[in-house]
């Protein structure tokens, strides 16, 4: 792919300073970046952009006097999203159900699918249109699958779950893993039976290896838009609202319901049975063991608000010399005793 620069900027909206026939063969980071390449800049980074090797930087309007030849736009992180999927080729798949792929009975398969070999699409499921099913999927009874939705290797739907329009599942999910219920007696644990589903409404993406379990009862939902990282655990009847961002290896407790567009760092850990308020933000490793409001940007554990967290980091790095001076003082507190 080869564009110049002032195509590049018609494409993404964004004008030229510099000289504007620069051709582009390649994007890259701004380490990484050679002489023919295109790479952005936000703040912090607009300093190093400038000694980069890059043919030239998209930077945002803000900024002025850059000595390289420059594309101005509004959102620089929006907009070479936008060019990535420009300059990347696409793969190609051949339409249509693989004779190695294995089809139940009553199965609904919509138009355009592509059904790669060793898929199995089980009794009764549905596929929508152009679903993407790569090697080795499984697509349980009952589930049902939206237009315009990939799933890679090795996930798994399970039976009656549904998957919306336009999601991601990648390699070795699992969508409808039993919840963790059990009862105990005389200290034996009985297994109670989870015949609930999962709900993945439309543009959701889920990580590889994620698991979210299946409601015991009812359903647990992962909301509209909402994207998940990669090791993330969601239990039984969770409702996780539209547009949150849940980050690696968090862990979400059954029957924790999470407003709209919350964002969860890594590790982040909650106790169930709680409600967690909309367009928050918790720093990675947060454990939450209650209640929480809107609005609120918390970290540590247990959570507290972030600017608290950060003041009891601070001092911490002075107790081992509050320790001394207090171990001096009760020795010179000693000594007047004695007296």
């Amino acid at each position: 792919m080869k564009k110049t620069l002032q195509e590049i900027a018609a494409f993404v909206g964004g004008r030229v300073e510099g000289d504007a026939t620069i051709v582009i063969q390649g994007l890259d980071n701004i380490e990484g970046a050679g002489a023919s390449d295109l790479t952005f800049a936000v703040e912090p980074h607009i300093e190093a952009a400038k000694k980069c090797q890059a043919a030239a930087v998209m930077l945002p309007e803000s900024v002025t006097g850059f000595p390289k030849p420059a594309i101005y736009v509004d959102e620089p992180r929006a907009a070479f999203a936008k060019l990535l999927e420009l300059f990347t080729p696409k793969l190609n798949f051949p339409q249509g159900v693989s004779d190695e792929a294995h089809i139940g009975q009553n199965v609904k398969i919509g138009a355009d699918v592509t059904i790669m070999p060793f898929v199995v699409v089980d009794d009764n499921a549905v596929i929508g249109d152009r679903v993407t099913l790569y090697p080795h999927t499984y697509i349980g009874q009952y589930a049902e699958v939206g237009d315009d939705t990939v799933i890679y290797s090795n996930a798994t739907v399970r039976e009656h779950c549904l998957v919306g329009k336009r999601c991601v599942i990648h390699s070795s999910a699992v969508i409808g893993s039993d919840g963790f219920g059990f009862t105990t007696k005389d200290g034996v644990h009985t297994k109670v039976p989870q015949v609930g589903n999962v709900i993945l409404e439309d543009d959701v993406e889920i990580g590889a290896h994620d698991g979210i379990d299946r409601a015991a009862m009812g359903s647990t939902v992962i909301g509209k838009g909402t994207k998940i990282d990669n090791l993330v655990h969601i239990g039984h009847n969770c409702k996780i609202g539209p547009n949150c961002l849940i980050v690696a290896q968090t862990g979400i407790s059954g029957s924790t319901t999470v407003g709209h567009n919350v964002t969860f760092g890594g590790q982040v850990g909650t106790v169930g049975h709680i409600e967690i308020g909309a367009n928050s933000v918790y720093a990675a490793r947060s454990g939450i063991i209650g209640n929480m409001p809107e609005g609120v940007f918390c970290a540590g554990f247990p959570v507290q608000p972030h600017t608290d967290w950060l003041r009891m980091q601070a001092a911490m790095k002075h107790l081992p010399e509050m320790l001394k001076k207090m171990k001096k003082m009760e020795k010179q507190l000693a000594k007047y005793e004695k007296k």
